[in-house]
């Protein structure tokens, strides 16, 4: 893999975009940084990090031909590369939250930005973008968010958590771009948070309701049975887990 390492930029997916812009860059470019000033999360939300404690990174993968491997498969197989890479790190209780957060118990450690840029009909170049919270000890205003430090009592070298996300993210690429899906999608559900446990959520117009997460289905949206017994699919903007 191609490594570029930056002491600080808005964030590794937009540097990517850019560099982009001016060049096709190498397959696996990876993009690190010690310092985001306009990190971002899912649905818009923003990354914080303190200056060289975390890993922030971004991969870019080109030419995937998204009729031949279903994109939701991809987010499978980012979401366990972190996973396995925490779990490395002696992080306990770990699980998935839908779509591809990685929690410790329910405090959530790592989170993933995949954005696709589509051409020719049915191929996209990817960029991922991967945060790990590996020294940071506060996160103010952010109940819900930890460390490996904060939950192992161990401090980590940023650098060798890099090293291990990229061996794992290496191994389930590859998966991915050979077709093993179906060994993604048994291990990815086999950790998904709140499988099979009567759960609250709340739809886009801020209804409740409860039902089972029972799994994803092969488009990633997430497969709720309810309390009539009907199964529902939902897509990401559709729906919020409140536990």
């Amino acid at each position: 893999m191609h490594i570029i390492k930056l002491s600080a930029t808005d964030s590794t997916n937009l540097h990517l975009k850019r560099l982009l812009q001016e060049k096709m860059l190498e397959n696996f470019t990876v993009l690190v940084t010690d310092y985001q000033t306009a990190g971002r999360g899912q649905q818009g939300n923003t990354w914080l990090s303190d200056a060289g404690k975390n890993l922030m990174m971004s991969v870019f993968v080109k030419e995937i031909d998204f009729k031949k491997n279903e994109l939701a498969f991809l987010s499978m197989a980012v979401s366990l590369s972190v996973f396995h890479t925490l779990k490395y790190f002696a992080l306990q209780d770990l699980t998935i939250k839908w779509p591809n957060d990685i929690l410790s118990g329910k405090m959530k450690v790592a989170g993933i930005l995949i954005e696709n840029l589509f051409y020719n009909n049915h191929k996209t170049n990817s960029i991922i973008g991967i945060g790990i919270n590996v020294n940071q000890h506060q996160f103010d205003q952010l109940a819900t968010a930890s460390s490996i430090k904060i939950l192992t009592g161990k401090q980590n070298v940023v650098e060798e958590v890099l090293d291990k996300e990229l061996l794992f993210l290496e191994k389930y690429i590859s998966l991915f771009l050979s077709g093993k899906t179906k060994q993604l999608h048994g291990e990815y559900e086999s950790y998904l948070f709140r499988k099979d446990k009567p759960s609250t959520f709340e739809d886009i117009e801020g209804k409740r309701f409860s039902g089972i997460i029972s799994g994803v289905n092969p488009e990633g949206k997430l497969v709720i049975v309810l309390e009539d017994k009907v199964q529902k699919h939902f897509n990401q903007k559709e729906i919020r887990l409140l536990f």
